[in-house]
């Protein structure tokens, strides 16, 4: 099996362990770059691997799940304030915690698609998986 994803796409999601992300898109292993992170949030990490992806890999698409009930709705940036009380030092990371998953993966979307080290930004799809049902809700960006 080569390292290349056979269907030239990267998917960007959250690391929450309810999300079977090769069953919800119905995808085979070697069809697709899996990046997770808490919140599937686009970081400057996430930036780092879909150019790579993209750039050595040959990747073209960009697919960003986010989920119903995820950690990052329920906590706020005083978690770096916490941490920095508990080991003397605060992370340079943001929590990027949010309320509305549909407005995060927008913004998500919004970001791979202004990144300038991204060869391929015009095919960057968003969803929304629901937890309870399984179900994937695509994410309309902002007209």
């Amino acid at each position: 099996m080569d390292a290349k994803p056979v269907l030239r796409v990267a998917v960007v999601a959250c690391m929450d362990a309810r999300l079977d992300l090769h069953d919800a898109l119905g995808l085979a292993l070697g069809d697709c770059h899996t990046i997770r992170n808490a919140g599937g949030v686009v970081t400057d990490d996430v930036i780092r691997s879909l150019t790579i992806s993209q750039r050595a890999l040959g990747t073209r698409s960009v697919i960003l799940i986010h989920h119903t009930n995820c950690g990052l709705e329920s906590i706020t940036e005083e978690f770096r304030q916490e941490l920095e009380v508990e080991v003397g030092q605060r992370p340079v990371w943001a929590v990027e915690a949010y309320k509305d998953a549909d407005q995060d993966v927008r913004q998500s979307m919004q970001r791979v698609r202004t990144s300038p080290f991204l060869l391929h930004t015009d095919d960057v799809r968003g969803f929304v998986f629901d937890v309870t049902s399984g179900l994937l809700r695509e994410i309309l960006p902002v007209a």
